[in-house]
């Protein structure tokens, strides 16, 4: 079993080995996500998966830079997820991805083995000794998309997610821009 992360110090507050926040477009999620790692540490590592693919993506790319600030030290992985939270994990820095459900979109466009990957991901969080909040967008609540590859993505979407909220100490799921505590296995983490 890979060790806890130390509770926080300093006066921060002290993140689960693994959370993951939920929730549907422009719920909040990626807020508080970076609020609850701004609250537990000196700084934190922003692994972003999103790829400029278009005008209106690269703006929304912008717009998050911009509200980051110097807090956070950015690595923009769209594929190589795994790789990078192993490469670029340092004790006392906790780690932040958004999104795994962009993550998952590049996997697929590009053709490759989504349950690898996820496996692979699966992996290292189960190693890792740094607190990592994941942020994943819940899009099984909608209609049935009228063609495969829409279903498709929903599908794997709605695997990715419970393989990571099988995985996670927390699950958060973002409404209206409020948390609502799905999973908490550890609410005192300093027992």
């Amino acid at each position: 079993m890979p060790r806890r992360p130390p509770p926080g110090i300093f006066g921060f507050v002290a993140l689960p080995r693994v959370t993951l926040v939920l929730g549907g477009a422009r719920s909040g999620k990626s807020r508080h996500a970076e609020a609850m790692v701004e609250e537990a540490a000196a700084n934190g590592l922003y692994i972003a998966t999103a790829a400029a693919g278009d005008g209106e993506m690269a703006d929304r790319i912008r717009h998050h830079r911009e509200r980051r600030g110097p807090f956070w030290t950015t690595i923009e992985e769209p594929m190589h997820l795994a790789h990078a939270i192993e490469a670029h994990a340092l004790p006392g820095r906790p780690i932040l991805v958004d999104c795994l459900t962009l993550w998952l979109s590049n996997l697929m466009l590009e053709g490759r083995a989504v349950e690898a990957e996820t496996e692979r991901l699966v992996a290292t969080l189960a190693e890792t000794t740094v607190p990592v909040v994941l942020v994943a967008n819940e899009v099984g609540q909608g209609i049935v998309p009228e063609n495969a590859l829409a279903r498709a993505f929903r599908d794997q979407a709605g695997r990715l997610n419970q393989r990571m909220a099988a995985l996670a100490d927390r699950v958060l799921m973002m409404v209206a821009g409020l948390p609502v505590t799905v999973k908490d296995e550890d609410p005192d983490p300093t027992d």
